[in-house]
């Protein structure tokens, strides 16, 4: 057991993600016959078949899914090991990996890093869009812009506060349907929402029913048009589909984007800035994450 190679562990997590060998040989830049000797190796190694065939492909086993878990910590690991040799001790030079919202990492992060390696073009920045919470403990992310307190201990935590959302529509939808006059007209439109229940639209259905209390309950509304993607969402308030959620701050950049009952729906988006502790005393972790501090409190208050 303690000569498995990691390479046999990281082609295991491809099979078990991609559900194929030569899914695998072509993502790994291997050959099939090489990720199916890996598999074999990893196999003999702990004493149990891992993966079965059917007709959707390798379906793992118990112990591969036992074996999941650690597999993927010794690839946080490895990642987060790459990462810190990529850079200089003492120097702004390096790789961050940073993770955010996808609505956060396309449209609200991009200057801020721009201008961030206009001033260390040492820096390498890696941005992980998801919804998700990457695990900062384990070096998932070296960096986390997230939209909830975090909860895990040993992370230096900056609160930039509330970024507003707001209703919008596009003008052209407007002008074809009409705005809404109140929260019962609103339900008469085509509204744009989430495809399920997540713990993000639950967390957001308690909080709009402390601050809008007028609003329709969010859980129960009907969405016309729905996407498991905030950024789907607003692509889909940009074309003209309906009214949907948008961070008022990006809305301000499109005049064609109108709010729509300003007074009855107000939503506060609590957003942290937070990396590992073990981080704060190195420049380039520091310096991405006062750069994020400062654009993401510049972005709050505008």
């Amino acid at each position: 057991m303690n000569d498995i190679s990691w390479d046999f562990y990281r082609t295991f997590l491809a099979v078990l993600r991609l559900g194929s060998l030569s899914a695998a040989a072509r993502e790994l830049g291997l050959t099939q016959p090489t990720v199916g000797r890996h598999i074999d190796a990893l196999e003999q190694a702990v004493g149990y078949q891992l993966f079965t065939r059917s007709q959707q492909g390798l379906l793992p086993t118990d112990p591969a899914l036992a074996l999941k878990p650690y597999a993927e910590n010794l690839a946080a690991t490895t990642a987060a090991m790459q990462r810190l040799a990529s850079g200089e001790f003492g120097a702004i030079r390096g790789t961050v990996r940073i993770s955010a919202s996808d609505v956060v990492g396309v449209e609200v992060l991009p200057p801020i890093l721009a201008a961030l390696q206009d001033e260390h073009p040492g820096l390498e920045l890696e941005l992980s869009l998801s919804d998700s919470l990457e695990d900062l403990l384990k070096r998932e992310a070296d960096i986390a812009v997230r939209m909830t307190s975090p909860a895990q201990e040993a992370l230096v935590a900056r609160h930039i506060g509330d970024i507003p959302l707001g209703l919008y529509a596009h003008r052209r939808y407007l002008e074809r349907h009409g705005p809404p006059e109140n929260a019962e007209g609103l339900l008469a439109h085509r509204l744009i929402g989430f495809d399920r229940r997540s713990a993000f639209v639950r967390a957001a259905a308690d909080r709009i029913r402390t601050s809008a209390p007028a609003f329709p309950d969010l859980e129960r509304v009907r969405w016309s048009y729905r996407a498991d993607s905030n950024l789907a969402q607003l692509a889909a308030i940009r074309a003209g589909a309906g009214i949907g959620i948008c961070q008022v701050g990006i809305a301000r950049r499109d005049p064609d984007l109108v709010r729509v009952l300003p007074d009855i729906f107000q939503l506060p988006l609590d957003t942290w800035v937070a990396m590992h502790e073990n981080l704060k005393s190195s420049p380039r972790w520091r310096v991405t994450f006062d750069a994020l501090v400062k654009g993401l409190l510049k972005y709050a208050r505008n």
